[in-house]
This record gives C-alpha cells, structure tokens and sequence, in this order.
C-alpha cells in the first residue's frame, strides 16, 4: 500500500482527501482543534502547522505524496489588514508548506512516482475585491509550486488545485445558510458552490499514477468560474 501525509486532515477538502486515500492507502492525517472521527487505514496526529516540524510526526521511509491543506479566508479592505496579518497567513500556507516538502524530501525520493499537492484559491487569477490578503499568499503558493515542480523533476511531481468557494467549515461564514449557498452558487457557470469531494477527487487524482506526466500545474476545480462568462 501506498503511504499519504495530509496536513490539515480533519474538516473539508483534507477529510474528504483522506477518507478517500484511506480506501486503498495507508494516510498520515493531521489536525488541529478536535480529532476527527476514525476512517479507514487513517492515522490522525495533532500539529499545529503554525509552529509544528513534520519530523514530530510518525512517518514511514517512503511517503508516495503529501497534501498541503490548511488555509484562511481572511476577506477584508486592503487598508485595514496589518503587516503581522500578512505574514501570518504566509507562515501557514506557504512556508508551513514548504517545510512539509523540505523535511520529507528523502522519503518523498524514496517512492517510486511521488506527489506533492498544494491548494490555492481562483482568487488569484481572477482578482476579487476585499481578497488581497488571501490572494498575496495564495499567489505566492503558485509561484512556490512551480519552481519546486522544476527543481524536484523528474523524481518528484508538484501541482496545486485552485478551487473556488467550496462547502466547508472554512467558508460558514460565507455558506452558513441554504440562501446564502444559492446566491454564490448563482456566480459560478455549474450553478452550484463546491463540494470537499469535488477537490479531493482532483487531488486524489494527481497523487495517482494516472497523472505521472503532470507537473507545475495550477487545476482550476471551480465550477467554471476562473474561464467562463456567464
């Protein structure tokens, strides 16, 4: 069986990813606040992606990919975020992942067609109003996954998945009720928000053989909404 790490496991795209990993895989799952319920051939492990090292994780010689998750939605006017704000969200989504990457190099080069996954947001290619802070470190994301594709080929493959707003405990103030849900989905050409399955049945696929000559991708699962005019 394959071996996963995926940081940020317990809620949204990173629970629905390791559930579905977990039907064939063995999955280092991490969490933050509260322990997810159990799922199948899942090894949930507390981290704190602020200030935690992977080396504190129980990890196997050889991990076939890891799945970088944990995120923000900070939405405000570009005038009234701070500095300290902005470095923040760049310590949890860019350097924590790079981290991951730099700390399980060897393990990740020990596999056969490993996989590294980042998560991005169609804020960035779109530009949205009250989005620069997510956008700042979310583009740099990008950037970071390009140039890790270039360094790390041909033993490693490194992509990202840029979903639009998607049903999770991330998005409840955005989605907290069923009109609220109706009104964004209204803005994507498919009529509807995302689902966590949605993107993890695309990270999933990327971490798989079935993609062994895809890298330094950014994948758009956005119901259209980052292409289409409606």
């Amino acid at each position: 069986m394959k071996n996963y790490l995926v940081i940020g496991a317990s809620s949204g795209i990173g629970r629905a990813l390791a559930v579905k990993l977990g039907e064939h895989s063995n999955v280092i799952g991490t969490f933050f606040s509260n322990e997810p319920a159990p799922a199948n051939n899942v090894t949930y492990t507390h981290f704190d992606a602020l200030s935690d090292s992977t080396s504190k994780l129980d990890l196997p010689e050889t991990l076939d990919g890891i799945v970088y998750c944990p995120g923000s939605i900070n939405l405000k006017p570009f005038h009234r975020f701070s500095e300290e704000e902005i470095l923040k969200d760049i310590q949890l989504q860019v350097t924590g992942g790079l981290k991951a990457v730099q700390s399980n190099i060897k393990a990740l080069k020990n596999a056969k067609d490993a996989s590294v996954v980042f998560v991005s947001t169609v804020a960035v290619q779109r530009g949205f109003a009250y989005h620069t802070q997510v956008s700042i470190s979310k583009g740099a994301v990008e950037g970071m996954t390009k140039a890790l594709a270039a360094e790390l080929a041909p033993n490693v493959r490194v992509n990202c998945v840029a979903p639009s707003l998607t049903d999770t405990n991330l998005a409840g103030r955005l989605l907290g009720t069923e009109e609220k849900k109706e009104t964004h989905g209204k803005a994507h050409p498919m009529g509807r928000v995302g689902e966590p399955e949605d993107i993890a049945n695309t990270i999933a696929f990327l971490l798989s053989e079935e993609a062994s000559w895809v890298s330094g991708q950014i994948i758009h699962v956005d119901g259209g909404r980052s292409t289409l005019n409606m």
